[in-house]
């Protein structure tokens, strides 16, 4: 991901929030202890400060928090019901002792060829069920606000992305260019992606068509037998461009938006033909995302 020089945020703005100083009372210090209570008490909030630690000046307590954000978000992406995947396809499979049936129509030459008892068993087949894999590819606006509670939002879809779909996602930020966190097919580690998303910060104009077409261009390069796009956003387009057209040329596309500013987005969801979720918080995406992967949902 090409990095700009990322802004930090001072003490004095981070006090803002009412848990700065429960959990960092001095400089370079993050007590455990005061943030697992702010996430009993609120995880949401919790949450979003810490998406704000991640960017503070104070250069030790950076470090402490993109530690933590690196474990935490990844715990709470796993808390949520993991997705229902089905039986899959009943196929016929390279021989092992555990795998299905014995397929007899494509192992009878090895077994007519086995002499004296001894069968190649490279040359038997089962018949299993494949179960089908599932290509993931996340859209983060980060056109508008970027701090706090959006971009925890943001990080901890990342970090659900990567939870469900491990060896096949990719994640792109977006407002007037896209940006590829993570591309396809290409090996990253997770804490890594996070901590990429985690540096955004919001500015510009929104390409919602030009974000469409790159996640269309990045699941194109999947073998997986389906496909789905999950595009984080209010869906307020200020760049010209066939919206629609990218929405309708995805195999399947579900928009997740904010439950207090999802107007936009639900009716371009409706003109689309796609689904469209809404969370209260970053601790709720979890489960948008296990719904997004729901056939019956």
């Amino acid at each position: 991901m090409a990095k700009a020089q990322q802004r930090t945020t001072p003490r004095r703005e981070l006090a803002q929030n009412p848990l700065f100083e429960q959990v960092s009372p001095e400089v370079g210090v993050l007590d455990d202890a005061a943030f697992d209570a702010a996430m009993r008490a609120d995880p949401d909030e919790a949450l979003a400060l810490l998406a704000d630690l991640v960017g503070a000046t104070d250069v030790r307590l950076r470090e402490l928090a993109k530690r933590l954000a690196g474990r935490l978000f990844f715990d709470v992406a796993q808390r949520g019901p993991l997705p229902q995947r089905g039986m899959g396809t009943l196929r016929s499979l390279p021989y092992r002792p555990d795998g299905g049936d014995l397929d007899l129509d494509a192992s009878i030459e090895t077994i007519a060829e086995g002499r004296a008892g001894v069968i190649d068993i490279d040359g038997l087949r089962v018949r299993g069920w494949v179960r089908p894999a599932t290509a993931m590819c996340l859209l983060v606006d980060r056109s508008g606000s970027m701090g706090g509670r959006p971009l925890a939002t943001a990080a901890l879809a990342a970090a659900s992305v990567a939870t469900r779909s491990p060896a096949d996602y990719s994640v792109l930020a977006f407002g007037k260019d896209v940006v590829v966190a993570k591309s396809q097919l290409t090996p990253k580690a997770g804490d890594a992606v996070v901590g990429d998303v985690l540096s955004l910060r919001g500015f510009g104009t929104t390409d919602l068509a030009g974000a469409l077409w790159a996640a269309g261009q990045q699941l194109q390069r999947s073998r997986a037998g389906r496909k789905v796009a999950v595009l984080l956003s209010d869906c307020r387009s200020t760049v010209e461009g066939d919206a629609l057209a990218a929405a309708r040329a995805l195999d399947e596309l579900v928009i997740v938006a904010p439950d207090t500013d999802a107007e936009e987005a639900q009716a371009f969801a409706a003109r689309a033909g796609v689904r469209c979720l809404t969370v209260a918080g970053p601790s709720a995406v979890a489960d948008a995302l296990s719904q997004a992967l729901s056939r019956t949902a």
